[in-house]
């Protein structure tokens, strides 16, 4: 799955760049939807996200492209791996990790990825 995202004046931090926490929502949200899209019988929570290093700065304007991309399933998570570029220098990502799901119930029960609920 891939999704956009412009970078506004209320995204960056005090020194002009995006704040990386915004990032992260951003990328949490994006590897979210591509779960719910794969298994839309499924209600998933965040349970990790591997290595947080962001490899080069981004300004104001700038277009993001996020990808995702199923990497790992197990018996009640999946695992996605998200890739960010800049749309303008599409050289090098500019932020790579893995998202871990797992699938929970109404009460927040870990749940098989296959049963109904």
């Amino acid at each position: 799955m891939e999704t956009h995202r412009l970078v506004l004046p209320a995204d960056l931090n005090h020194y002009g760049f995006l704040f990386g926490g915004r990032l992260l929502a951003w990328i949490d949200e994006a590897s979210w939807i591509a779960a719910s899209l794969e298994y839309p019988d499924c209600q998933f929570v965040t349970v990790a996200m591997a290595t947080v290093e962001f490899h080069h700065s981004v300004r104001e304007g700038t277009i993001l492209s996020i990808h995702c991309e199923p990497i790992r399933k197990g018996t009640t998570s999946v695992t996605y791996a998200v890739q960010v570029w800049d749309r303008k220098s599409p050289a090098e990502p500019i932020f790579t990790t893995t998202v871990t799901f797992v699938r929970v119930d109404a009460a927040g029960r870990k749940l098989p990825l296959g049963q109904s609920t």
